[in-house]
């Protein structure tokens, strides 16, 4: 037994990589083959994620010669070593700054989603508008399990980072690429009925109630064929 774990979860604080991961112990997708690959993955992975942590937090010498040589044509003497240790350590801080400011902006800026009226529970018209994004939308557990489990029907269909949803206040819809016009599914989750819903090429919406969430599985062949159009 290896003394140092290859997969680390905080279930207060679950991360997506991390989901991904456990989803392969379910019974579902059980192959210990591909358990043991990907242990072996974590493992070096875990490492390497706190040897970077190490250096971005005081870089070593090498580290800073490392790049320091890429933009310096002089002699890297000690003296240039500890000016370019400062510069090096204040340049991963802004770029990191920087991708999260960045992603903030595109976070914003989505701001295209389909809203539908409430209307009969079996099969509506859909209708397509703007919807602003609205501070009392709450996207809750349920929906993220729901999208989580259409992400792992989907990953031997197209890759993960494909898939997509967004939140409004009547409905949680799941796309392709973060384009509403790429819809594959949308789920209506309230304490009193959950329902998944699909739309056709007449725009026509068809939901259709489960018991649970994991009835989702049910409908893994009208998931993957509504995302296959978008292939």
């Amino acid at each position: 037994m290896d003394e140092k774990p290859f997969l680390e979860v905080n279930m207060l604080d679950l991360k997506d990589e991390q989901i991904e991961e456990l989803k392969k112990f379910h019974l579902s997708y059980f192959d210990v083959s591909q358990i043991l690959s990907s242990a072996s993955e974590l493992k070096y992975m875990g490492e390497l994620k706190k040897a970077i942590g190490r250096e971005f937090a005081n870089p070593s010498a090498d580290f800073v010669k490392y790049f320091g040589k890429q933009v310096y044509e002089g002699v890297f003497n000690q003296k240039v070593l500890d000016q370019f240790s400062v510069l090096v350590r204040r340049t991963i801080s802004n770029y990191i700054n920087e991708m999260i400011s960045d992603r903030l902006k595109a976070a914003i800026k989505e701001s295209n989603v389909v809203a539908v009226p409430e209307s009969k529970p079996e099969e509506e018209a859909v209708i397509e508008v703007e919807e602003k994004p609205s501070r009392n939308v709450v996207t809750t557990v349920e929906e993220m399990e729901a999208f989580y489990i259409v992400k792992a029907i989907l990953r031997g269909v197209v890759p993960v980072e494909r898939i997509t949803y967004r939140d409004a206040q009547s409905y949680f819809a799941i796309f392709l690429d973060d384009n509403n016009r790429r819809l594959v599914c949308r789920f209506y989750l309230s304490t009193d009925c959950k329902r998944i819903a699909f739309v056709d090429e007449n725009k026509k919406e068809s939901r259709i109630e489960i018991a649970k969430l994991d009835d989702i599985y049910q409908y893994s062949n009208e998931i993957i064929a509504a995302a296959s159009k978008f292939i």
